[in-house]
């Protein structure tokens, strides 16, 4: 009969506990703008995870490099994608997280256009799309040409595995 009462009160507990740690997640994988930012048909599991290993949703982050907002756009990406898209470019507004995130997830179609697979992407999306092609062109880092078997600089192996794990916490949070 204790035996019962013990299953009883963990089933409580857990009862209890999981809906506040799934609260709690969400709280830490937010999805800002969603309702009202044009994601261009990319999945948004996978700009949310590179927003979250981007800026850690900090609208006003600037990296060294120069990147700038939530997408983490240098000026002159931001620039190219702008006139890609046939809308204004302003500096200024890369630190409007709307505005950012637009031309973030803008960016990332682009590279699905460019590349066959989500790796060689992301890989491009933080090494730089000339240095991916440059690396699909040497078989060491490329069988084929155009996926990555191996990237060869240790932050963007890192940038990659990141932000797919962080897509699939994404992906368990809001299905």
């Amino acid at each position: 009969m204790r035996r019962k009462y013990v299953f009883l009160a963990l089933l409580c507990i857990v009862a209890v506990l999981l809906p506040a740690v799934f609260l709690t997640l969400r709280a830490n994988f937010p999805r800002p703008y969603f309702e009202t930012a044009d994601l261009c048909g990319v999945d948004p599991a996978l700009v949310y995870a590179v927003m979250r290993k981007e800026s850690g949703y900090k609208e006003e982050a600037v990296s060294r490099a120069g990147a700038v907002g939530l997408m983490q756009l240098k000026p002159s990406t931001a620039e190219f994608v702008c006139s890609r898209m046939g809308v204004g470019f302003s500096a200024e507004k890369l630190k409007d997280g709307e505005y950012n995130l637009s031309l973030g997830a803008w960016y990332l179609s682009y590279l699905f256009e460019k590349f066959s697979d989500e790796r060689t992407v992301l890989a491009a999306y933080n090494a730089g799309e000339g240095t991916v092609r440059k690396w699909l062109s040497e078989e060491k880092y490329s069988s084929n040409g155009s996926t990555l078997t191996r990237i060869p600089y240790p932050e963007t192996e890192e940038y990659v595995k990141k932000v797919e794990k962080f897509k699939k916490i994404y992906r368990i949070l809001y299905r």
